[in-house]
């Protein structure tokens, strides 16, 4: 059932021809960024995979897998997802499950978990915790395959055989709500009552904040609107971006008996960093493009939101029609110059350092060791451009 809902919410996301190379995470991020998150798996023992072998050796996912193969030479975003899974990395798909792993080792054993518990670890990591950053990753995977289904009222006979989009829309389904339910199951099998209130509301935050995305994009496609404010920004990306993590930081703590001041922190690294990454990544468009690059950025992107709070409506307004070509579509590199030219990226650049500095703050309260400087250098990582 709620695998189903969020298929259903995804495949109303109206998909621009710029979305539909779909990126995996959020985007490329600073130049170190695959060294630190790498660095990070060693230290956890945690397999460069998107997902755990006995996943990726099941009959289903087998079975899905064969399917997605007839959308080869398709342009259908599904099938660029799938391959990243495989060829990807850059975007370091594993990086909630890591994090997670690392709050767990860097918190280590509580003061109440017995002896006999504390002898089920692995790398100072409970096997409970695993699993648990297993299902993170399911989770964000399964919603990362939703958001690749195509809205077929956009296509048009130039982008490809309808037939092809509306095969991959049903894989994407199919894939996703796959995904979703194993997570779900595996979720239920930790048997913590709390940590199956905190990750299943954070399911409901994710769809939440897909809900208030397609509203956006849905206003931006009928014309010019007001927009969202920084603040309500924040709160909407926290929903679609940074619940997940912050809750299964939390989540982590809880398996493992920590106190509530402990789940407090974890719950805050998790929350400022995904804030700090998507800022960062919002970013990306604005302070780094390869020569023949085509330039597109979403409306929705923090600099653009800063940019417009700084302008107001009716001048932003003015700077959109300015930017419209005689075709009636957007001219990205004048809006590009249009948010340089006021303090919309620098608002980005100190909100994002805001972030990544909570998020350090966060982890400062956990003993000294190798897996808390791996999250002290993913939190430091986010604020590099």
């Amino acid at each position: 059932m709620l695998a189903t809902s969020c298929s259903r919410l995804c495949r109303g996301t109206p998909s621009s021809r710029a979305r539909r190379a779909l990126s995996l995470f959020s985007g490329s991020g600073p130049s170190n960024w695959t060294k630190v998150v790498s660095d990070a798996e060693k230290i956890v023992g945690y397999p460069t995979s998107f997902m755990s072998l006995r996943c990726l050796l099941s009959d289903e996912l087998s079975n899905v897998a064969m399917h997605v193969r007839k959308l080869v030479g398709t342009q259908h975003p599904l099938l660029s997802t799938a391959r990243g899974f495989v060829y990807d990395n850059r975007n370091n798909l594993q990086m909630r499950g890591v994090i997670v792993l690392l709050m767990s080792k860097a918190a280590g054993p509580s003061h109440t978990a017995s002896d006999l518990l504390a002898q089920d670890m692995v790398s100072g990591i409970y096997p409970s915790q695993r699993n648990l950053a297993e299902i993170t990753e399911l989770i964000h995977t399964a919603f990362l395959v939703h958001r690749g289904i195509v809205n077929l009222k956009e296509w048009t006979v130039s982008d490809g055989p309808l037939k092809d989009m509306q095969f991959g829309n049903k894989m994407a389904v199919l894939s996703g709500d796959f995904l979703l339910a194993n997570a779900c199951t595996g979720l239920a099998q930790l048997n913590n009552t709390k940590v199956v209130e905190l990750i299943s509301s954070a399911i409901g935050d994710i769809v939440q904040g897909i809900y208030y995305e397609n509203s956006s994009n849905t206003e931006q496609a009928n014309g010019p609107t007001d927009g969202v404010d920084v603040a309500t920004w924040e709160e909407q990306t926290f929903l679609s971006h940074g619940a997940l993590l912050a809750k299964s930081c939390q989540a982590a703590m809880e398996l493992a008996k920590h106190d509530k001041d402990s789940q407090r922190l974890a719950y805050k690294y998790g929350k400022h960093l995904s804030l700090g990454h998507k800022l960062n990544s919002d970013l990306q468009p604005f302070v780094k493009r390869s020569v023949g690059e085509p330039l597109s950025f979403s409306l929705s992107a923090a600099p653009v939101v800063f940019h417009r709070q700084i302008v107001g409506q009716e001048r932003w307004h003015q700077q959109l029609q300015q930017a419209k070509t005689l075709r009636n579509q957007l001219d990205y590199s004048k809006l590009l110059a249009a948010v340089k030219s006021e303090r919309g990226m620098s608002s980005t650049v100190d909100l994002c350092r805001y972030h990544g500095n909570k998020a350090l703050e966060a982890i400062q309260a956990f003993p000294s060791s190798e897996a808390r400087s791996a999250l002290e250098n993913i939190a430091s990582a986010i604020t590099k451009f």
